[in-house]
C-alpha cells in the first residue's frame, strides 16, 4: 500500500509530467468506484496547467487552473503513469490528457483508490484531509512534538505511528523499517519509551522515509508486492530470513490486523515486559505424508 515516499514520489511526478504543459481534456469510467461520493462530470472539467500539488499524508491535493482542485488517494495498489496517447494502459480508470499528446493515468488494479473533484478552495477542508495529524515530511516534527502527540497512548508504538490522526504518512511497511532502525519492540506500549527512545525513533523514521525515498528515484512507483519486484526495505516482508544486522530469524506479530516484521533480539522488549502480541516464525514446511489406507470392516 502506498504510504508517504510512495505518494511524494507521485507528487514531484506530477509536477515535472505537468511543469509547463496543459491538460485539454479529462476523462474517467462513468462507473468506477473511484468517483464514489463525488460526479465524474467535475473531474472531467479540469483544464489548464497545474498550480499547485501538495500531499498530506497519503493524499494527493491538487489544483488547477480554473479554480478546479482534486484530492488523490491511491488505494492499495494506485498509482499515476505517464504514456503516449496511442497506449491502451490497463486498470485506467481516469485520465488527464495534456497538449504534449500524452496522457496522465489513474491506473487501479484493485479499485481501492479514490478521486474527489471539488473547487480548489476547499481542498484543505476535505473531510479525509481534516482527519489527518501533522505530517512527517511536510511538518518535520522534533522529538519533543513526537513524545507530546504520541506518548500519552498506551497503545502499541508501532499501531499508534500508523494513526493518521495523530501523525500522518506512515504505514504497515515504514512504521516496521522506523523500529527497526531504532531498535524497538513494535509492541512495546508508546507511554512506556523514554527520552532516549523518542529520540531514536524520531531518527529512525527519518531515517527510514529519506530511505524510501532515495529508492524510489523513477516517475512510476514499484510496489514490493508486485510480480518480479525486488524487496528494497531491512526488515519488512523477511519473515523467516535473517536479519540484516545480528542474522537473527526474522519474526512477525499481528497488530491492528497488520503483519509486523522485527528482529527479537535488535528489538527485544525490556526485561520483564514481553510483548502483549504473541510472536510468530515464518511457517515451517511440512512433509508431505499420504494418508493411511483404512482397512474395510469385516
Amino acid at each position: 500500500m502506498p504510504e508517504l515516499p510512495e505518494v511524494e514520489v507521485a507528487r514531484r511526478a506530477l509536477v515535472r509530467w505537468l511543469g509547463g504543459r496543459k491538460v485539454i481534456a479529462a476523462h474517467a469510467d462513468a462507473k468506477a468506484r473511484t468517483f464514489r461520493g463525488s460526479r465524474v462530470k467535475d473531474f472531467e472539467a479540469i483544464r489548464g496547467g497545474l498550480v499547485n500539488a501538495e500531499r498530506r499524508g497519503k493524499y494527493l491535493l491538487l489544483t488547477f487552473e480554473g479554480g478546479r482542485g482534486c484530492v488523490v488517494h491511491l488505494g492499495m495498489t494506485g498509482k499515476l503513469v505517464r504514456r503516449g496517447a496511442t497506449v491502451d494502459e490497463p486498470y485506467s480508470k481516469a485520465r488527464l490528457l495534456l497538449d504534449d499528446r500524452s496522457v496522465i493515468h489513474f491506473r487501479d488494479p484493485r479499485r481501492f483508490g479514490r478521486i474527489e473533484p471539488m473547487p480548489a478552495g476547499a481542498l484543505l477542508q476535505a473531510k479525509a484531509v481534516q482527519a489527518l495529524g501533522p505530517d512527517w515530511l511536510v511538518d518535520a516534527p522534533s522529538v519533543a512534538q513526537i513524545k507530546q502527540w504520541l506518548g500519552k497512548s498506551k497503545r502499541p508504538i508501532k499501531v499508534v505511528l500508523m494513526d493518521q490522526g495523530l501523525l500522518a504518512g506512515l504505514g504497515n511497511i515504514h512504521a516496521a523499517e522506523a523500529l527497526f532502525r531504532a531498535r524497538l519492540h513494535p509492541g512495546k506500549s508508546a507511554a512506556e519509551l523514554s527520552d532516549d527512545e523518542w529520540s531514536r525513533l524520531h531518527d529512525g523514521v527519518c531515517a527510514a522515509l529519506r530511505y524510501a525515498l532515495e529508492h524510489e528515484d523513477g516517475d512510476e512507483i514499484r510496489y514490493v508486492e508486485e510480480p518480479g519486484a525486488d524487496n528494497p526495505f531491512l526488515i519488512y516482508g523477511r519473515a523467516g530470513e535473517p536479519c540484516p544486522t545480528c542474522r537473527t530469524t526474522v519474526e512477525t506479530l499481528d497488530q491492528g490486523g497488520r503483519t509486523t516484521h522485527f528482529c527479537p533480539k535488535c528489538q527485544a522488549p525490556r526485561a520483564g515486559a514481553a510483548p502483549k502480541t504473541a510472536a510468530k516464525s515464518a511457517p515451517k514446511r511440512q512433509p508431505s505424508r499420504k494418508p493411511k489406507r483404512r482397512s474395510k470392516a469385516t
